[in-house]
């Protein structure tokens, strides 16, 4: 398990002042909101900075971050990743992050089958899509529904497909 979470991107800058235009990665804007420090990764390390104050801005936020108070400060971090500390995130009983599941094994839950691994989720709509890469090398989308996860350990994910699904 990683200790820094990707959690957002410097998109632009926004005035003369420091201030910055940043899209969020959280599931709700509101985590991001609340997070206190964010983090930017430079030579293996990551430098903190505090937030001075954050608010949404249209489908931005906008972001000024301490020490960093001209144009010129803000130009550098343009396009760079933000990270949050994985303590300084809640995470609501029972649930994960989404890193954590990148690469664990899917497998059936009837006939314990391994099916492939889970390669990405989506986050789009009602639910969230896993993208499961088969040992075959293909790729199938499955809801992430309790009609067919079974469940999520740190050790697998377990499946109940059903007849076409895969």
């Amino acid at each position: 398990m990683r200790n820094y979470l990707e959690c957002g991107r410097v998109n632009n800058t926004h005035g003369v002042k420091g201030a910055l235009r940043a899209e969020h990665w959280c599931d709700d804007e509101d985590v991001f909101l609340s997070l206190e420090k964010v983090y930017i990764e430079k030579d293996g390390g990551y430098t903190e900075y505090k937030v001075a104050s954050s608010a949404p801005h249209g489908s931005a936020i906008l972001l000024t971050l301490e020490g960093v108070d001209s144009l010129d400060a803000a130009v550098p971090l343009k396009g760079r990743t933000l990270y949050c500390r994985r303590e300084d995130v809640p995470l609501p009983e029972g649930s994960r992050f989404i890193t954590d599941l990148i690469g664990l094994p899917v497998i059936h839950a009837d006939t314990g089958e391994t099916i492939g691994e889970l390669a990405d989720v989506i986050n789009r709509g009602a639910s969230d899509i896993y993208v499961i890469k088969k040992s075959d090398g293909t790729e199938a989308l499955v809801p992430a529904v309790p009609e067919f996860i079974v469940s999520v350990d740190d050790d697998a994910v377990r499946i109940r497909p059903i007849e076409g699904l895969l």
